[in-house]
């Protein structure tokens, strides 16, 4: 029986670690270099994380070598348990989506791919049959932190909703259809660096984990909440803007200080 991502993340710390590496910052070999100092990071930062989140482009820019080291990282993160993101924010209709969908869920079950809405919901649902079928989950592109999203992902339609609210109904309306208990295999992506859009966004999608990136080096800070996982890439992977896993465990343990601390009480009248 394939282990859930969902159940899995939602037993662990709400931190997420972003896989981006920099062959520049690295010694020769880089990608040996890249290979060592990672699975030694997710060996020292394991306890401390609910997932690591692979960005895709940065090992397919390495080539076939770079692109075969992202999966061997990824077998190296489920030796150890950790659950895996896989940040490739695929997006595509018919088999093509059918053939993204067997190279990351069905490939690697029990863990989880960012996809892109924009095609429409036959381009989404291959993902979500393979989710349920593999144990994973799929975190739909919703509000993204980068400071451009707004050209098109707040633009109003004829009934004066953002396309960023009807993706998010979409994909609360599916997560019904999906959920593993308190949370869903049909999850979202909403930039830590919206605050007042978060807010809006956990309202629409109760059932659906949060991923949060923008922790960090995009200016976002760790946001406490239920079913919430903050993402920092360089801020953990490259701590001080270079390999440094004793910084990287301080740095974890600093957000996870913050994310754990109790909400202010409001005070109630005597």
């Amino acid at each position: 029986m394939n282990s859930e991502f969902v159940e899995e993340v939602g037993a662990r710390p709400p931190l997420v670690l972003g896989v981006d590496p920099r062959p520049a910052l690295h010694g020769n070999p880089p990608l040996e270099s890249i290979r060592r100092y990672t699975l030694e990071l997710l060996e020292a930062l394991a306890p401390k994380l609910c997932a690591v989140k692979f960005q895709a482009a940065f090992f397919e820019a390495l080539g076939a070598p770079g692109f075969a080291l992202m999966h061997q990282l990824i077998s190296g993160a489920r030796v150890i348990s950790l659950p895996v993101i896989i940040d490739a924010k695929r997006g595509d209709i018919g088999s093509t989506a059918e053939a993204y969908a067997r190279a990351y869920l069905e490939a690697y079950p029990g863990s989880a791919l960012t996809v892109n809405p924009y095609l429409g919901s036959d381009a989404l649902e291959p993902f979500f049959q393979a989710a349920q079928q593999s144990g994973g989950a799929v975190f739909v592109l919703v509000k993204t932190s980068n400071p451009g999203s707004g050209l098109f992902q707040d633009v109003q339609g004829s009934d004066g909703k953002p396309l960023y609210r009807r993706v998010a109904e979409y994909v609360a309306a599916q997560a019904e259809a999906q959920r593993v208990g308190q949370w869903s295999r049909v999850a979202a992506v909403v930039g830590a660096t919206y605050p007042t859009h978060l807010e809006e966004l956990r309202g629409l999608m109760p059932h659906s984990l949060l991923l949060l990136p923008g922790l960090g080096a995009q200016g976002g800070t760790p946001v406490r909440g239920a079913g919430l996982l903050n993402a920092a890439s360089r801020a953990l992977y490259y701590p001080g803007g270079q390999p440094d896993i004793p910084r990287a465990v301080q740095q974890a343990e600093a957000y996870l200080q913050e994310l754990q601390t109790p909400l202010p009480q409001p005070d109630l009248p005597q």
